[in-house]
């Protein structure tokens, strides 16, 4: 018993040796650990908590998973912020002396964390206003994918190749982004389709309509609709309209039915989908030839 109290006296005596002096208060490594454990149980109580709040008490009101989801994030930051203050208080660090940190944090924020500090801020802005939601469909850039999870800093879009990428919040916010599900759960889809001088257009506008009426996941109302938009270079260049409530998430493969549906009638009826030409005349009678006189 003597030798494992010297043991916890020696122990005792390196944790307790002053590494460095914040203000009046002496930094130990008793207080760095103190601070460490304290700061993993704070985190793991502020997650369990969030859950708490988010698939609890929210999951009864009429907020929906997205605002839930900003809801309980925003109590997290409160609740970490707070536990930080006490965790720093019952260590014995004076906070008046953090002032210089809190500037010198500030500077480092100014320079080489200005791009998380950025982030961070822009995330707190998507939670708030929620130009984005969970779920959501959207294109920024090159990158078109649901939103899957909301962070701190950065946001996840889960792709059709079920492919995750990482988003920096500071792209919703200072680019342009699609969000396909942003006013409600119908769009409409324009199908270009082209055919050659001399097809009987209101043939082609029939066509077009009965292909919208055959797919069951084009919405009756709106009613589709086709335009005649431009005559183009090679042929007449139609416009097929149609709305759906279905295929938010898969655009392509709804483009891709109604293609081929298209195709199928065009060739049923004999309408014919040109492709570039070009009329090239030359012209006759003799050309004279320069040459070098003797």
């Amino acid at each position: 018993m003597e030798m494992l109290e010297a043991i916890r006296q020696q122990i005792t005596g390196w944790l307790d040796i002053p590494i460095f002096k914040l203000g009046e208060s002496h930094v130990t490594l008793w207080t760095f650990f103190y601070m460490l454990l304290w700061l993993l149980v704070l985190v793991w109580v502020t997650k369990w908590l969030r859950r708490i709040v988010e698939k609890g008490l929210l999951s009864r009101s009429k907020l929906d998973q997205s605002a839930r989801q900003a809801a309980g994030t925003v109590f997290q930051y409160i609740i970490v912020a707070l536990g930080l203050l006490i965790i720093l208080q019952t260590a014995g660090i004076d906070l008046t002396t953090l002032n210089i940190l809190a500037g010198a944090v500030g500077i480092g924020v100014g320079f080489g964390l200005q791009n998380i500090a950025n982030n961070f801020i822009s995330g707190l802005i998507i939670l708030f206003e929620r130009p984005v939601k969970l779920g959501d469909r959207i294109v920024v850039g090159d990158i078109e994918g649901d939103v899957t999870v909301i962070g701190a800093r950065s946001t996840t879009v889960l792709t059709n190749d079920n492919i995750s990428i990482i988003v920096p919040n500071s792209r919703f916010i200072t680019e342009n982004v699609i969000n396909w599900s942003h006013s409600g759960e119908t769009i409409r889809f324009r199908i270009p389709v082209s055919v050659a001088y001399g097809t009987d257009a209101r043939l082609t506008e029939k066509l077009l309509l009965e292909v919208a009426a055959e797919n069951k996941d084009v919405l009756e109302s709106p009613v589709p609709a086709v335009r005649l938009v431009e005559f183009g270079d090679s042929g007449l260049q139609f416009e097929l309209r149609a709305w759906t409530g279905a295929l938010l998430h898969r655009r392509g493969l709804l483009t891709s039915v109604l293609n081929f549906a298209i195709l199928d009638k065009f060739r049923e009826h004999g309408i014919v989908i040109p492709f570039p030409q070009r009329d090239i005349h030359i012209k006759s009678g003799p050309v004279p030839l320069g040459g070098r006189k003797e």
